[in-house]
């Protein structure tokens, strides 16, 4: 099989660059290991920034978005029992987008059988061969026959434990990685949100946050140990647990009911160096992940994808090799402003082991500045609502 390129991964981001080469006219072939289904019943968070509700109407995918979406122009930041709300657009023209990602991946999956594209699935034994020469490609077993496809480009869109960046040279790579000492613990329950904006919560008991799907359908989350298990929560206790983390006001009129899907999420900051190697560029979680505190993963892919097809389109389009070149480095620059956003966050609503008295004080102090000071507020929501491609 011949194609110009290669997809690695058939979640949002593989599938949101597939679209977007699509409709420029440059053929991709998108390999996955799961079945769709499978990659449509997995839970992630659910509010896109700009740049990525951008993307999605690029793509010509956003129909269903734009009339099930729900814009958010603020939110709110609790400690001490109390809360302030930060109005983004008192600083930034645009608000962010809450839309489950599994809604992206199934609207991003349709548009792909419209418009005929090649996606395999249950694919196998995944290996890329000669991505330093002038001629790559990528070899497969798919329903047990082997498949070689040769291409110009390979995009590894395969997540943090595919194959793609183990393919770029143990001795060119420089990973970074922070590993946070706790988890989230989240539940998604068929109840209406306690509020109609995301409330972040700083607790002496740990952080929490109050998300939501739509109106009847909520996300909430609670700080938990590396090494807690969901076994330990019953829908009782998680609920009992959150009302002690979110001020008062929120708790009495919280509305509990059974969990839909209960699961917990270790924390970590990563970062791979460099991003592309010979014909093979890294995308979104497969070059580096954030914690869900800020909301950044699933938009970080999007930046990536961004860069990647502007990249493409000038080589195919424009004859013009300049952006492939260059795509580690502006993809890059913009990542770890996204994971010093991430971190920041992090740091100023989680408990920390050990934490001492001055370190709490500090914590406080920060969130202070940050409910008195507008210039600290602008700086929130111009990153919460996304820097610009």
């Amino acid at each position: 099989m011949r194609t110009q390129v290669v997809i690695i991964g058939g979640g949002p981001s593989g599938l949101l660059l597939g679209q977007l080469l699509h409709n420029a006219g440059i053929d991709a072939v998108i390999l996955e290991r799961q079945t769709r289904e499978y990659v449509l019943s997995r839970i992630r968070a659910g509010v896109l920034e700009r740049g990525l509700v951008g993307l999605m109407e690029q793509a010509g995918v956003a129909d269903r978005l734009k009339k099930e979406g729900y814009e958010h122009d603020g939110t709110i930041m609790a400690y001490d029992n109390r809360s302030f709300r930060i109005q983004f657009t008192d600083y930034i023209d645009k608000p962010v987008t809450v839309y489950g990602q599994t809604e992206v991946t199934r609207d991003l999956y349709d548009a792909r059988e419209r418009v005929g594209g090649k996606t395999l699935f249950l694919v196998e034994d995944v290996v890329i061969e000669d991505i330093t020469t002038e001629n790559p490609a990528v070899t497969c077993r798919v329903d047990g026959e082997t498949l070689r496809i040769e291409c110009d480009y390979v995009c590894g869109c395969d997540g943090f434990h595919g194959v793609s960046r183990q393919a770029i040279p143990a001795d060119v790579r420089r990973e970074f990685e922070k590993v946070y000492p706790f988890g989230w613990l989240g539940v998604l329950s068929d109840t209406p949100p306690v509020n109609e904006e995301l409330v972040y919560a700083n607790s002496e008991r740990g952080f929490a946050l109050c998300s939501m799907r739509n109106e009847n359908l909520s996300r909430y989350y609670i700080q938990c140990s590396q090494e807690d298990s969901i076994d330990n929560w019953s829908d009782a206790d998680f609920w009992d647990e959150l009302k002690r983390r979110i001020p008062e006001s929120y708790a009495d009129q919280l509305v509990t009911g059974d969990a839909i899907e209960k699961s917990i999420a270790p924390l970590r900051s990563f970062v791979c160096e460099p991003m592309q190697w010979g014909k093979l560029f890294l995308c979104g979680d497969a070059a580096h992940i954030v914690p869900p505190t800020g909301a950044k993963g699933l938009n970080t892919a999007a930046s990536d994808v961004h860069y990647l097809f502007n990249a493409l389109r000038q080589y195919y389009i424009d004859k013009d090799s300049s952006g492939v070149e260059s795509y580690s480095i502006k993809a890059l620059a913009r990542v770890w402003k996204a994971e010093r956003f991430s971190w920041w966050m992090t740091s100023m609503l989680h408990r920390f082991p050990n934490q001492s008295d001055f370190d709490l004080r500090i914590q406080w102090a920060e969130l202070e500045f940050l409910r008195e000071n507008k210039s600290a507020q602008a700086s929130l929501a111009i990153n919460y609502v996304g820097l610009p491609y």
